[in-house]
Protein backbone atom coordinates (compact mmCIF):
# COMPACT_ATOMS: atom_id res chain seq x y z
CA UNK A 1 0.00 0.00 0.00
CA UNK A 2 3.04 2.40 0.90
CA UNK A 3 4.14 1.99 -2.58
CA UNK A 4 1.06 2.55 -3.99
CA UNK A 5 0.82 5.82 -2.02
CA UNK A 6 4.27 6.81 -2.67
CA UNK A 7 3.56 6.22 -6.72
CA UNK A 8 0.22 8.34 -6.51
CA UNK A 9 1.94 10.94 -5.20
CA UNK A 10 5.08 11.57 -7.12
CA UNK A 11 2.74 11.15 -10.14
CA UNK A 12 0.20 13.96 -8.45
CA UNK A 13 3.72 16.18 -8.01
CA UNK A 14 4.73 15.31 -11.93
CA UNK A 15 1.20 16.31 -12.92
CA UNK A 16 1.45 19.67 -10.88
CA UNK A 17 4.99 20.52 -12.74
CA UNK A 18 3.47 19.48 -15.88
CA UNK A 19 0.71 22.40 -15.60
CA UNK A 20 3.29 25.03 -14.73
CA UNK A 21 4.30 27.04 -18.00
CA UNK A 22 8.12 26.35 -19.81
CA UNK A 23 9.17 29.39 -18.10
CA UNK A 24 7.84 28.41 -14.75
CA UNK A 25 9.71 24.69 -15.77
CA UNK A 26 13.29 26.25 -16.26
CA UNK A 27 13.36 28.53 -13.53
CA UNK A 28 12.22 26.05 -11.17
CA UNK A 29 15.07 23.68 -12.63
CA UNK A 30 17.48 26.06 -12.41
CA UNK A 31 16.69 27.26 -8.93
CA UNK A 32 16.51 23.69 -7.68
CA UNK A 33 20.48 23.39 -9.08
CA UNK A 34 21.70 26.40 -7.13
CA UNK A 35 19.76 26.01 -3.96
CA UNK A 36 20.59 21.85 -3.86
CA UNK A 37 23.94 22.35 -5.12
CA UNK A 38 22.71 19.98 -7.65
CA UNK A 39 24.39 20.83 -10.54
CA UNK A 40 26.77 23.78 -12.36
CA UNK A 41 23.82 26.28 -12.85
CA UNK A 42 26.32 28.57 -15.29
CA UNK A 43 27.30 25.74 -17.25
CA UNK A 44 23.58 24.33 -17.85
CA UNK A 45 21.13 27.66 -17.49
CA UNK A 46 23.29 30.45 -18.71
CA UNK A 47 22.22 31.75 -22.09
CA UNK A 48 24.06 34.70 -21.80
CA UNK A 49 26.09 37.26 -19.66
CA UNK A 50 23.08 38.78 -18.02
CA UNK A 51 21.45 35.42 -16.98
CA UNK A 52 24.61 34.29 -15.83
CA UNK A 53 24.78 37.80 -13.47
CA UNK A 54 21.19 36.35 -12.30
CA UNK A 55 22.53 33.04 -11.77
CA UNK A 56 25.66 34.42 -9.24
CA UNK A 57 23.22 36.86 -7.52
CA UNK A 58 20.88 33.35 -6.93
CA UNK A 59 23.40 31.61 -5.89
CA UNK A 60 24.22 34.07 -3.05
CA UNK A 61 21.28 35.43 -2.49
CA UNK A 62 20.22 31.52 -1.53
CA UNK A 63 23.02 31.44 1.10
CA UNK A 64 19.88 32.13 3.41
CA UNK A 65 18.51 28.78 2.72
CA UNK A 66 21.17 27.46 4.62
CA UNK A 67 20.11 29.07 7.78
CA UNK A 68 16.40 28.92 6.69
CA UNK A 69 16.80 24.76 7.02
CA UNK A 70 18.65 24.83 10.47
CA UNK A 71 15.76 27.44 11.61
CA UNK A 72 12.90 25.52 10.45
CA UNK A 73 14.28 22.42 11.52
CA UNK A 74 14.98 23.25 15.05
CA UNK A 75 11.28 24.75 15.23
CA UNK A 76 9.82 21.21 14.09
CA UNK A 77 12.25 19.62 17.08
CA UNK A 78 10.99 21.70 19.27
CA UNK A 79 7.76 21.64 18.75
CA UNK A 80 7.17 18.79 16.85
CA UNK A 81 4.82 19.95 13.99
CA UNK A 82 1.66 20.89 15.67
CA UNK A 83 0.15 21.28 12.34
CA UNK A 84 -0.27 25.26 12.43
CA UNK A 85 3.52 26.54 12.30
CA UNK A 86 4.02 25.89 15.92
CA UNK A 87 5.75 29.07 15.97
CA UNK A 88 5.89 32.55 18.10
CA UNK A 89 6.28 35.63 17.39
CA UNK A 90 9.89 35.34 18.56
CA UNK A 91 10.30 33.12 15.38
CA UNK A 92 8.84 35.92 13.15
CA UNK A 93 11.99 37.70 12.31
CA UNK A 94 14.37 35.13 12.45
CA UNK A 95 12.49 33.06 9.62
CA UNK A 96 10.32 35.19 7.94
CA UNK A 97 13.51 37.77 7.21
CA UNK A 98 15.66 35.34 5.15
CA UNK A 99 12.34 33.96 3.54
CA UNK A 100 11.06 37.25 2.21
CA UNK A 101 14.40 37.80 1.29
CA UNK A 102 14.77 34.90 -0.76
CA UNK A 103 11.35 34.79 -2.03
CA UNK A 104 11.98 38.96 -2.94
CA UNK A 105 14.56 37.49 -4.98
CA UNK A 106 12.65 35.23 -7.07
CA UNK A 107 9.47 37.01 -7.45
CA UNK A 108 11.14 39.70 -9.04
CA UNK A 109 13.20 37.31 -11.34
CA UNK A 110 9.20 37.76 -13.28
CA UNK A 111 9.29 33.80 -14.02
CA UNK A 112 7.58 32.65 -11.13
CA UNK A 113 3.63 33.71 -12.12
CA UNK A 114 1.70 32.25 -9.60
CA UNK A 115 1.68 31.28 -5.96
CA UNK A 116 1.63 27.38 -6.98
CA UNK A 117 4.91 27.11 -8.78
CA UNK A 118 6.51 29.51 -5.69
CA UNK A 119 5.19 26.95 -3.19
CA UNK A 120 6.11 23.65 -5.19
CA UNK A 121 9.73 25.09 -5.53
CA UNK A 122 10.13 26.21 -2.22
CA UNK A 123 8.50 22.47 -0.90
CA UNK A 124 11.85 21.08 -2.44
CA UNK A 125 14.39 24.17 -1.47
CA UNK A 126 13.21 23.97 2.45
CA UNK A 127 11.00 20.85 3.49
CA UNK A 128 7.81 20.75 4.33
CA UNK A 129 8.37 22.53 7.27
CA UNK A 130 8.17 25.70 5.30
CA UNK A 131 4.50 25.50 4.04
CA UNK A 132 3.37 27.71 6.87
CA UNK A 133 5.46 30.61 6.53
CA UNK A 134 4.64 30.45 2.56
CA UNK A 135 1.54 32.19 1.81
CA UNK A 136 2.57 35.29 4.38
CA UNK A 137 6.16 35.69 2.13
CA UNK A 138 4.79 34.87 -0.80
CA UNK A 139 1.86 37.59 0.10
CA UNK A 140 4.89 39.71 1.63
CA UNK A 141 7.14 39.89 -1.20
CA UNK A 142 4.60 40.15 -3.98
CA UNK A 143 3.52 43.39 -2.41
CA UNK A 144 6.95 44.86 -2.13
CA UNK A 145 7.97 47.82 -4.45
CA UNK A 146 10.64 45.45 -6.34
CA UNK A 147 7.67 43.95 -8.03
CA UNK A 148 6.06 46.29 -10.74
CA UNK A 149 2.91 46.98 -10.28
CA UNK A 150 1.08 45.29 -12.30
CA UNK A 151 2.74 41.79 -11.56
CA UNK A 152 1.87 42.84 -7.83
CA UNK A 153 -1.90 42.20 -8.85
CA UNK A 154 -1.12 38.59 -10.81
CA UNK A 155 1.00 37.43 -8.15
CA UNK A 156 -1.63 38.58 -4.87
CA UNK A 157 -4.49 37.35 -7.13
CA UNK A 158 -2.59 33.81 -7.89
CA UNK A 159 -3.14 32.16 -4.42
CA UNK A 160 -6.21 30.80 -3.30
CA UNK A 161 -8.03 32.25 -0.44
CA UNK A 162 -7.88 27.88 0.92
CA UNK A 163 -3.71 28.59 0.18
CA UNK A 164 -3.97 31.86 2.30
CA UNK A 165 -6.01 30.92 5.15
CA UNK A 166 -5.64 26.96 5.50
CA UNK A 167 -5.95 25.91 8.91
CA UNK A 168 -3.08 22.90 8.78
CA UNK A 169 -0.48 22.24 6.44
CA UNK A 170 0.76 18.07 5.27
CA UNK A 171 3.69 17.03 7.26
CA UNK A 172 4.93 14.49 3.85
CA UNK A 173 7.90 15.93 2.39
CA UNK A 174 8.09 16.34 -1.86
CA UNK A 175 9.11 13.63 -3.45
CA UNK A 176 9.08 14.73 -7.24
CA UNK A 177 12.11 16.87 -7.95
CA UNK A 178 12.81 18.12 -11.86
CA UNK A 179 15.73 17.78 -12.94
CA UNK A 180 17.29 19.30 -16.41
CA UNK A 181 16.65 17.21 -19.27
CA UNK A 182 19.20 16.49 -22.08
CA UNK A 183 17.47 16.57 -25.62
CA UNK A 184 19.33 14.14 -27.99
CA UNK A 185 19.50 14.85 -32.18
CA UNK A 186 16.87 12.92 -33.48
CA UNK A 187 19.44 12.39 -36.57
Amino acid sequence: MATTETSQSILSEMREFAGFSPCEQRYIRRSLDVGLGRHDAFRRWARGPSEAASIRTQYVTYQDLKLLRSLLRNEIDCDEGVGHGGAGLEDLESVMGPLLRVTTFDLAQGRLECFSAYRFLYERLLGAEVRPWLPGAFCGAAALPHIRPERRKELLQSISEAAATAPAWSKRAPRFFPEFVELEDAA
